[in-house]
């Protein structure tokens, strides 16, 4: 292993406070010099939202020990960009983390997902970038069998690189009992939604999104089978989301204007 300090920014959608951001961070202190910026309350589901409509704050705050750390009140994306602007000043860190989330970002969720959307900043930013997340919703999630594997990944990283416009996200099965690394695909699922519609004591129209998570992939290379078997998957993303494989058939069409 390499002796250099890496300067490593850590983010999240989960907030500042989150548990899986504190295990994020006590890895990230093992491989540098760590710089936290993330939202002051949870902003999960927020995907690549940005703040253009109110002015965004920051303020720095300590934590943990050792870590330089500022809570933002925007989004995930919000704190990649002011991170990257106003904290490193164009002097890009070596790598750019986010995460634990508590919950799956696997198949369909990096769309939804504002911890994958704030790595996906990143790797906008030309920084190295990785979404962590795992199979676990509860607060108080156990992130500590995770932890050897991200820091490996974060090592693979550092060492190779990623491609220009690639990004990484990776995701832990529930339970302790890994049975390694998998590299994947996205898998072709999606959620299966309903509305579940309710009265206010004014008898006024309200609704709770409710859904069930539904794979119509049998593949044995995808994240969802992956996971579903005890692997660490890992999908290698990318933002620039052209369907090349569309643009020839495209141009065969007649646009008669």
């Amino acid at each position: 292993m390499s002796t250099k300090k890496y300067k490593i920014l850590v983010v999240n959608d989960d907030g500042i406070t989150a548990p899986g951001i504190k295990a994020l961070i006590e890895v990230m202190k093992e491989l540098g010099e760590v710089t936290v910026v993330a939202p002051d309350s949870p902003q999960s589901g927020m995907g690549h939202a940005i703040t253009i409509g109110k002015p965004l704050r920051m303020d720095k705050v300590s934590l943990y020990e050792g870590v330089e750390m500022y809570k933002c009140s925007g989004t995930p994306v919000d704190c990649v960009k002011l991170a990257v602007t106003k904290i490193f000043k164009g002097k890009k860190p070596d790598i750019c983390v986010s995460g634990i989330n508590h919950g799956l970002n696997n198949s369909i969720n990096v769309l939804y997902s504002g911890t994958m959307s704030a790595a996906v900043e990143g790797a906008i930013e030309s920084i190295p970038s990785i979404g962590f997340s795992l199979d676990d919703y509860t607060w108080d999630a156990n992130f500590e069998h995770c932890k050897k594997y991200i820091k490996e990944i974060c090592l693979q990283v550092l060492k190779n690189g990623l491609q220009p416009g690639v990004l990484l996200n990776v995701n832990f099965p529930a339970g302790s009992q890994l049975k390694g690394i998998k590299i994947c695909r996205q898998a072709n699922a999606k959620w299966a939604e309903d509305f579940d519609e309710r009265q206010d004591p004014y008898k006024r129209s309200y609704y709770w999104l409710t859904g069930v998570f539904q794979s119509h992939d049998h593949g044995e290379d995808s994240d969802v089978w992956a996971l579903n078997n005890g692997f660490v998957s890992v999908v290698p993303v990318q933002f620039d989301m052209t369907a090349h494989h569309a643009i020839s058939i495209l141009n065969t069409w007649d646009f008669n204007v």
